[in-house]
């Protein structure tokens, strides 16, 4: 695993715990979406990986947004789309993983904040977290891909509600409107991920990417079309060592002994 300076990296039994660490609000700036792109690249292709969990190495905050100072320095439009463009291409990197990525959210998390926690596959929230898409209150708009996840995840008409206010909103509302899979307190926000995570880390790395990218697929086209992303993807692992074993170790009424292969 490379060095890096705006992340903390641990790869223990099949998980890799990413904590964001650049004081004092874990702004992102430039170096840290090209930080956390790489990092995503490395995960793909380490063995020892299974399943990402992205948290904060820092109190109180996730993440508190794009580096607002960054983008002052910016002179022209065509040099705002650059950095667009850099968040868009690492959070779809995110959400294209065909290995699960689980959000573990503390403090606050607000724009790109919000922004990166959608783009994740499972999202745990301490209930110390708030959340909020405030890009209206700057006179710009969610620039990350919030203005399409969002209404994605809790509907239109929320995400129209939470983008033109700005509202902040609690962990349990965030619940309520399926923000977030599970609410849960301080303490016990990282032992809740990495737990979720182990019981993925028993399944067979081949099912577990190809039932990502049938769902990552489907979410964008018809159903009939979806149902042919599924058959592509069941016939991906119909032959694979793992469908075997799961199934011989079904008939013998034992615990499966995958081999990812």
């Amino acid at each position: 695993m490379a060095e890096f300076q705006c992340l903390q990296v641990v790869v223990e039994e099949g998980t890799a715990l990413l904590k964001i660490n650049r004081p004092p609000v874990n702004a992102l700036g430039r170096q840290l979406l090209d930080e956390l792109g790489n990092a995503m690249d490395q995960f793909q292709q380490d063995p020892k990986v299974k399943v990402v969990i992205i948290a904060s190495a820092i109190q109180n905050v996730f993440v508190a947004g794009v580096d607002l100072k960054e983008m002052a320095q910016l002179q022209t439009p065509e040099e705002m789309i650059q950095v667009i463009r850099r968040g868009q291409a690492v959070f779809n990197k995110i959400e294209r993983s065909e290995k699960p990525v689980i959000a573990a959210i503390q403090g606050a998390c607000v724009g790109g904040g919000q922004e990166l926690v959608m783009a994740c596959h499972i999202r745990i929230a301490s209930d110390r977290t708030r959340f909020a898409q405030p890009e209206i209150t700057l006179g710009i708009i969610p620039g990350f891909g919030g203005s399409q996840r969002l209404p994605r995840i809790v509907g239109p008409s929320r995400a129209a509600e939470l983008i033109l206010t700005g509202d902040l909103i609690t962990p349990q509302e965030a619940f309520r409107i399926g923000l977030v899979n599970h609410v849960v307190s301080d303490g016990a926000l990282i032992k809740t991920a990495k737990e979720i995570a182990k019981k993925i880390t028993r399944h067979s790395l081949p099912a577990i990417r190809a039932s990502l990218r049938a769902i990552t697929k489907g979410l964008d086209v018809s159903l009939e079309e979806g149902l042919k992303i599924e058959e592509n993807e069941f016939m991906s692992i119909a032959a694979t060592n793992d469908m075997k074993e799961g199934i011989r170790a079904f008939l013998e009424k034992r615990q499966p002994r995958f081999s990812d292969s």
